[in-house]
């Protein structure tokens, strides 16, 4: 198959070799595909307008010529919130195809040294300006989004959900590191988003 190019959005204090996006970004590589794992400046202590600064860089150097997929997690699904709220209408180099937000934070997160990212924005119509689609997953367990909130989330936005049992923040305190469906959803996004397979 012809690959994507995949952009993975870490989150806060980034993502590990054993995190799913470690995982997944050594799948993509190996498989052939071009996959780009930016670390945002200070991940412990992030800024919200530089990271969009540099989000919007490696949007704007990406390649143009196939299709490309935006896959992120945690505070990095923040970031894209933000970035589509603030898409411009009539500029389409910056716009991606397929967008996948993992365990974004619901309003009530808070981290003494984040500021600015959440209460993200939920822009339905700039969603839909800066992917062709984009889906929301999520732990039934999250203690950072509850379910009732993701729910509204994905109906605000107007976009698809998938409730993971028992997936806590989707990270690698439950068990999220090896993630085959994600790799599935990247080929084809029609994929539903399911648990880790138990060894």
């Amino acid at each position: 198959m012809e690959w994507p190019y995949v952009l993975l959005l870490h989150g806060l204090t980034g993502a590990g070799r054993d995190h799913w996006q470690g995982w997944l970004a050594h799948e993509l590589a190996d498989a052939g595909a071009t996959v780009e794992v930016p670390v945002f400046s200070d991940p412990d202590r992030p800024s919200l307008d530089v990271w969009l600064s540099e989000l919007t860089h490696h949007l704007e150097v990406a390649p143009s010529t196939a299709k490309r997929v935006v896959v992120a997690q945690g505070l990095g699904a923040a970031l894209w919130l933000h970035h589509a709220a603030r898409f411009p209408a009539d500029d389409h180099s910056l716009r991606v195809d397929n967008v996948l937000l993992v365990a974004p934070p619901g309003a009530g997160w808070h981290i003494p040294d984040v500021h600015g990212f959440v209460p993200a924005p939920l822009d339905a119509a700039g969603i839909r300006r800066a992917a062709g689609w984009t889906q929301l997953a999520t732990g039934e367990d999250d203690a950072y989004l509850p379910v009732d909130e993701a729910v509204a989330m994905a109906a605000a936005l107007k976009i698809d959900l998938d409730v993971i049992p028992a997936g806590g923040s989707l990270d690698t305190r439950t068990g999220y590191g090896p993630w085959p469906c994600v790799l599935e959803w990247i080929k084809n996004r029609h994929t539903r988003l399911t648990a880790v397979p138990v060894e």
